[in-house]
């Protein structure tokens, strides 16, 4: 099995550690990598359009929802463009600041 070495400062405590080979099937495919990344960005681009219609639906600016959750002006952009991979802790408040339950935000999924 292929190995991966970790360097230790004192050299003399180095391990040899499994390296991790993504496997689809029977053969190693980039494949595997782009459908787990494509799932991934599915379901940011799901949450994030979440976020944006009940946004609208109350008549709030990103800014202005940013402000009622407690978090960055423009952290609420990057979710609803689907650049953030969001906490479960910011979720909760951004669900909060929306007046919904936790269990309202993934009802669509």
């Amino acid at each position: 099995m292929p190995t991966l070495r970790s360097f230790s400062e004192g050299g003399d405590n180095d391990k040899q550690l499994p390296m991790l080979t993504i496997v689809c099937g029977t053969k190693i495919s980039k494949g595997c990598i782009l459908k787990l990344s494509s799932m991934k960005r599915e379901i940011l681009i799901k949450f994030g359009n979440k976020v944006r219609k009940e946004r609208n639906k109350l008549e709030l600016s990103q800014e202005e929802l940013a402000a009622i959750a407690g978090v960055h002006r423009t952290y609420i952009g990057m979710i609803e463009r689907a650049e953030k991979n969001i906490t479960l802790e910011n979720i909760e408040k951004v669900a909060k600041a929306l007046g919904l339950k936790l269990s309202d935000f993934f009802s669509d999924f």
